[in-house]
């Protein structure tokens, strides 16, 4: 049985009737792994021992009679920018090529609560910084659906994985689309929660204002049991918000009658494929179809969502990577012979180029002289922007768009030109710069099989909305494909 090609629900319902074994799918899994990651270069590490050990326990405990819970014995990628206690955390730098963390990330924690599985750590662009996957110190991830292109970034390794049954559902952080566009490039469903819903600690910072942990799944009811395990409040996060998380599941239903869907004018932007738009509007008028009204809006701050991310992230991202300075933790150069020569050199040496240009593009715009003309307007304009999508908000109850504006791009096709790079990412983040819910599913396969998504957006704390349009939308589509990796 090849089980990796299973879901969460489907996987939980045969433990659950004793028709499998935690063992038998996890071996199933490993055997997966060992079979195409040669290929796909997914994780940075792999747990294998650790696995089937934790198995063996799983499959001890449900022999006891003991609760199997949504995601109990289910394998799980985890980004390797998530800490995990004894186990390495790498952010895919060289910088923290040897780090082990004697914690775990409050994500970590309540996953092991629920007995799941972590197979390894799954590979990324560089501290979370690319749309790619090619920043990667240990290497570039490979598109399962098309080996000779990307699978986005920067948890390209974790939806690479799922997609390609490495892993049943992953974890992965969204700073400006990190988690959606890669779902949308790998045919899989990806979700940013509402900031401060899924608590941040544990993860290594790139832009604290935007970062968000979220799941990686192959389909949207796996995607609701994660989110009911990992969202919540906790004490460890300042930005966490304090309200209990509603069931997440509960939200899966099958009707969008009357539901008010609004696409924004600038997210068909300038430039999208053909084939995506053709994707998109093929969605819209099955959401229409199904009782949906759905109309174009325009919502005027978004042509300024790239500039005022571009600072903003990069800004944050130069403070948070301050800390690394050869001294407290990560690597450092031993040859230097004065203090200010071994902070140049361990930086130099440590950080990757993308890495280094968005701390000297954030250094400039925090420097006196030049935060009032940048950093400070730049949050200025991010207020416009929440304002104008509030207003949407007043009208509609999600909005909807492409989520990435092509397929996944040919490997080394964009990564000397990094304006056209972040051009990929100009439909996911204005719901990292509000802080809003948002989710990418497959919406079918381009001329030439590659995946494409389209992306719902909803309003702060209605992630009610989005699961119940993604979940209608999602069995109205029937999309079942499979890379032929």
């Amino acid at each position: 049985m090849e089980t990796y090609n299973l879901t969460a629900h489907e996987l939980n319902e045969k433990l659950v009737k004793k028709e499998i074994t935690c063992t038998e799918i996890t071996t199933d899994i490993l055997a997966r792994i060992e079979e195409v990651e040669g290929t796909l270069n997914s994780f940075i590490s792999i747990e294998k021992e650790r696995a089937l050990s934790t198995a063996r326990e799983v499959d001890r405990l449900i022999a006891r009679g003991e609760k199997v819970c949504d995601l109990t014995g289910i394998p799980v990628a985890i980004k390797d920018n998530i800490c995990t206690e004894g186990v390495k955390t790498t952010c895919a730098s060289r910088m923290l090529e040897n780090y082990i963390p004697g914690y775990d990330a409050t994500v970590i924690k309540k996953l092991k609560s629920c007995n799941y599985i972590m197979v390894g750590k799954a590979n990324m662009d560089e501290f979370a910084m690319g749309s790619s996957n090619e920043s990667s110190y240990f290497g570039l991830v490979k598109n399962p659906w098309d080996v000779a292109r990307v699978p986005g970034g920067s948890s390209g390794g974790p939806a690479a994985s799922v997609a390609a049954g490495e892993a049943i559902c992953a974890l992965g952080t969204d700073t400006g689309g990190s988690i959606r566009q890669p779902a949308s490039l790998c045919g899989v469903v990806g979700f940013k929660p509402t900031y401060g819903m899924v608590s941040r600690y544990g993860a290594v910072a790139f832009a604290s204002s935007l970062d968000q942990i979220g799941p990686i799944t192959k389909d949207v009811e796996d995607c609701a049991s994660m989110l009911n395990v990992i969202c919540g409040y906790d004490k460890k996060d300042s930005t966490s918000i304090n309200m209990d998380a509603p069931d997440y599941k509960s939200f899966l239903i099958q009707d969008i009658k009357g539901l008010k869907i609004g696409v924004p004018e600038e997210l068909m932007v300038e430039g999208i494929a053909p084939e995506v738009k053709e994707k998109v509007l093929y969605v819209i008028k099955l959401a229409e179809d199904m009782g949906a009204k759905v109309e174009k809006i325009s919502i005027p701050g978004l042509e300024h969502a790239l500039s005022v991310y571009c600072i903003i992230s990069s800004s944050e991202a130069s403070s948070n990577l301050a800390r690394f300075d050869g001294v407290r933790y990560g690597y450092r150069n031993t040859e230097a012979q004065t203090l200010r020569e071994m902070y140049r050199k361990t930086r130099t040496e440590g950080f990757g180029d993308e890495v280094k240009r968005r701390i000297i593009i954030g250094t400039y715009c925090l420097s006196a002289g030049y935060y009032g003309a940048y950093y400070e307007k730049a949050r200025k304009v991010r207020t416009l922007i929440i304002n104008d999508l509030k207003r949407a908000f007043n009208k509609f109850d999600v909005l909807l768009s492409p989520t990435s504006p092509t397929t996944a791009f040919r490997i080394g096709e964009k990564i000397e030109d990094p304006l056209t790079m972040y051009l990929s990412d100009i439909c996911v983040l204005p719901a990292n710069i509000a802080g809003l819910p948002a989710v990418s599913i497959p919406a079918g396969l381009s001329g030439e099989g590659l995946p494409i998504g389209v992306q719902i957006i909803g309003n702060t704390l209605r992630e009610d909305n989005v699961l119940k349009v993604a979940y209608s939308l999602e069995k109205a589509i029937g999309f079942d494909k499979k890379p032929g990796l």
